[in-house]
């Protein structure tokens, strides 16, 4: 394969992987039972204002930029603005799988919410493999994670923890003080924060070598020279 087309399959990998995710986001809101940490906010946002859950994404991502600028300063890298376009992108694919659910049947009962619920870990985690595979920018969300990670020198599982914990805490109190309810966090918040995590080390653990010589991408060995884009998120992941 030449470099020219692996270029174009990892592109295909990297926005397959960004639809796919936002299917799955879109399954997690369907369920009713509250949607992934990292999502929280956005959701939160949506349900505190009204705005499409895409918009709210889109101002999450311009927020972690943002974030990554101040925690970085000199270090920062004009390569990651490609994170806001990147958000952008995300946001309108996300708007449009919501869009998409009204075509599916609401959820009767607690056991129709479950299945939707897994089915979404699923997806989200087959979206996160994908798009972490092709190597390109991280999501803001995780751009600013890895931000801190170079300047604290924490390891990512443990800002990811940490990060996650902070985003449903403040989602949680959000929503109960302004709208009296939880919003979106619910039990698919844990549930998503235990099995998304681990279904994508599955994925990698049976098919990472697989993709990884399909798209021509050592991440083994560009690991030991970087930790600061999607190679620190993928050996995190193996």
């Amino acid at each position: 394969m030449t470099s020219k087309e692996n270029m174009g399959v990892r592109m295909l990998f990297y926005l397959g992987g960004l639809i796919i995710m936002t299917l799955g986001v879109a399954f997690s809101v369907k369920s009713d039972l509250g949607v992934s940490p990292i999502s929280s906010i956005p959701y939160t946002i949506t349900c505190v204002t009204g705005m499409d859950l895409g918009a709210a994404t889109i101002v999450f991502s311009i927020f972690m930029v943002i974030l990554q600028i101040i925690i970085l300063r000199k270090q920062f890298k004009m390569i990651n603005l490609l994170q806001l376009p990147i958000g952008i992108l995300f946001g309108l694919f996300l708007s449009f799988c919501c869009g998409l659910m009204v075509y599916l049947p609401e959820p009767s009962g607690m056991i129709m919410k479950f299945v939707l619920m897994l089915i979404s870990t699923f997806i989200v985690a087959l979206g996160v493999f994908v798009y972490v595979a092709a190597g390109f920018v991280p999501l803001a969300p995780e751009g600013a994670m890895l931000a801190i990670c170079k300047m604290t020198k924490f390891k990512f599982p443990n800002v990811k923890l940490c990060s996650d914990i902070t985003m449903v805490v403040v989602s949680g109190i959000t929503c109960l003080v302004v709208i009296k309810e939880l919003g979106s966090v619910g039990i698919g918040t844990i549930i998503a924060a235990v099995l998304v995590g681990n279904e994508v080390k599955l994925m990698t653990k049976f098919f990472g070598k697989r993709i990884d010589k399909l798209l021509g991408v050592n991440f083994d060995a560009d690991c030991e020279k970087k930790d600061d884009n999607l190679h620190a998120i993928k050996k995190t992941n193996q």
